[in-house]
């Protein structure tokens, strides 16, 4: 997951109070796929992001790639 995912769910979370284990409940998914995906794990399903992102009104979508290192 990139760094910017990471930072914007635990950012998000610590805004809004709750722990790890209270948005894995609120969001439908297990507390290890949470702990998981603030710690960067690079393989993650994506719809269960999706369930972790919609709690903050956000979805994964493309995003173009700028820099052209990253093909």
């Amino acid at each position: 997951m990139t760094k910017e995912l990471i930072h914007f769910v635990k950012y998000k979370r610590k805004q809004t109070g709750i722990t790890q284990a209270e948005m894995a409940d609120m969001a439908g998914v297990g507390l290890r796929f949470v702990r998981e995906l603030e710690q960067g794990k690079q393989s993650l399903r994506l719809d269960k992001v999706n369930q972790v992102l919609k709690l903050f009104g956000h979805k994964l979508g493309p995003i173009p790639i700028e820099d052209r290192d990253e093909l």
